[in-house]
This record gives structure tokens, sequence and C-alpha cells, in this order.
């Protein structure tokens, strides 16, 4: 995957900007990522957006910029000079994506249908946006069309909020969504930063799904398991379920038979999406034991386990 476009997939939540006033692009910025949220989409909808991708691109140099309602050959120019790094546009134009990508440009154009995105695969590209996403059927419809479009992924926008974040986020052919809500006009005229800043947090919350899975007890041998499984299965009216290498009360406590990973066990941590979450996770300080990776079939990261113990536990992220 292009890099872009895995930082676009490590984010996941991709800002889209109407900016009226360019001297609001740079504290937007610093309010964007201080939510946890490193990229956005300046629109052409507005006369500020050159001029707002050159100062975020000159000023927030970890802000991943992007243009979008991009129309027309001198637009893609204009936002390219002045820093962007992708390129968005609502519509189909395979003119627009010609010239894009003779340009070296990072093209996500937009689609609706079927015979839109195979137009655009026909031209190489991989990540499609899907506009307007929730008029268009959502999640439901990109899974069906996951059948027979493997190869292809897309990037939802058009409500898109924090109450569907999730359900967009925990689909894998999901690169990342746009969204509005946490960059309303109102919030960036009265310059209300610090309520950006707490919205972008509640989506990134809400996106990474993290929740505690089960624990994990060190039990002596298998008869130690055995017995503190039943006690715990017992206590909590749920099922006894014995295992090769560790019994299990439901899906809560997990017995080892024998000591493993951390002082007295482990606690499983649950996402959406693993490689996500270490992305936003690292940027909040924690650091990942990248020997202990596990990945699936198609190679995306299903388990890792943090550097150090927390409590004696050792803590791994798993994909829910």
């Amino acid at each position: 995957m292009n890099q872009t476009l895995k930082t676009l997939s490590q984010i996941g939540i991709v800002p889209v900007v109407a900016i009226e006033d360019a001297k609001k692009a740079v504290p937007l910025a610093k309010a964007l990522v201080a939510g946890g949220l490193p990229a956005a989409e300046i629109t052409f909808r507005t006369d500020a957006a050159e001029e707002a991708m050159r100062a975020i691109t000159a000023q927030v140099p970890q802000m991943l910029v992007g243009a979008g309602t991009v129309l027309t050959h001198e637009q893609l120019d204009r936002a390219l000079d002045a820093g962007a790094k992708f390129i968005v546009s609502p519509g189909f134009n395979p003119d627009m994506v010609k010239y894009g990508l003779s340009k070296g440009a990072l093209m996500v154009p937009g689609t609706a249908t079927g015979g839109e995105m195979e137009q655009a695969m026909a031209l190489g590209l991989d990540v499609v946006k899907f506009f307007p996403a929730e008029q268009n059927g959502g999640v439901a419809k990109l899974k069906a069309l996951a059948g027979p479009y493997r190869s292809l992924k897309w990037m939802p926008t058009g409500g898109v909020s924090t109450k569907n974040v999730a359900e967009y986020m925990s689909f894998d052919k999901i690169v990342a969504c746009g969204g509005t809500w946490m960059v309303k006009t109102e919030l960036i005229e009265n310059e209300r930063w610090d309520e950006i800043t707490a919205i972008c947090k509640e989506a990134v919350k809400t996106m990474l799904g993290l929740s505690l899975m089960h624990v994990g007890i060190n039990c002596a041998d298998e008869s130690d398991a055995e017995s503190t499984a039943k006690a715990f299965a017992a206590l909590l009216d749920i099922e006894y379920k014995p295992g090769r290498s560790s019994d299990f009360a439901g899906g809560a406590v997990e017995c080892m038979k024998k000591p493993g990973r951390g002082k007295n066990g482990h606690i499983a941590v649950g996402a959406y999406n693993v490689e996500r979450a270490i992305y936003h996770l690292s940027r909040r300080g924690a650091k990942f034991d990248d020997s202990s990776i596990k990945t699936d079939a198609a190679g995306n990261i299903t388990n890792i386990y943090l550097e150090n113990e927390i409590g004696g536990f050792a803590v791994h992220i798993m994909k829910k």
C-alpha cells in the first residue's frame, strides 16, 4: 500500500475541512493533532483552501494534508504546489484521475456505483472514496461490493459521525472515513479549538473500540488451571471450557496450564483494528514488542504485546 494511504489507514478518520479564513488553518491543525487526528482534507469549496494548505504544510509538518473537492486540472496543480499529499474528488472523472496520475498524485476519486469503481480499478486505483456514503447504502453496501471487488478498499465520506464511525471502521476494507462533525463551520469561526480537540478524542476512542476481553492467570500446572477456571465459572455462573494450553471460565478468565507472559499473567484488550490501535496508542507513549506480532492469512496484525507489564500483567492488543 502507498505510504500515504498506509498513514491515512492508521489515523482512520480524516477531517474534511471547509475553511473561510486561512489564518485559522494552523490553530485548527494543531487542535486536530492534539485530538489524535493528524490529517485533514482541505476542500476547494472556499477561496482560502490553497493558502490554508500552504500554512499547515509549513507550520504543522506532522499533519498529513490533502485536497478535496478537486474538480479541475488547475485546482489539482494548485493543490500539489501547496503541499497536498492526496487528492480527493466528489465524483469519478476519468480525465481528472488520469491527469492526477500523470502528475504523480495519489488520487482518491468519489464513487457510488460498481461501474464507477470498476473504471477506477481499470485505471490502476485500489482505493476510492465512497460518497455520499450513508445515502448510498453505507457499510452494508460496501460489504456487498467487497465480494466481487476483493482488491478494492474505500474511504467513505458523507453521513459518517460518532454514532456510526465504529461500524464503518470495524470493516477491514475501509481505509479511513472522511468526516466533518469535528470541524463544523461554527467551531472554526468561533475558534473553539479545545472543543474540536475533545470531539476528535471521542471519535478516536469510538473508532478504536478498546475494551477488556479477558484476564489470563498464570497457574502452576494443569490441575491448578482446572480448579481455578472452575472456581471462577461457579462464582460467575458461566461455562467452564477446558482447552489444550489453558482452561477458560466463559470468555472472561483464561487460566494458563503453565506460567506464560507476565509475572501474574496477561490481560487481553480488544480493538476493531490492531494496526490502527498500535498507531494511536504509540502516539500516547505506548511501546510494543514487535517480536510478539501475530497476523492473519492476509497479513493483518491480529495480536501484539506491549513491551512493559502493568501491575504484573503482560498486556496484549487483539482483534475483536
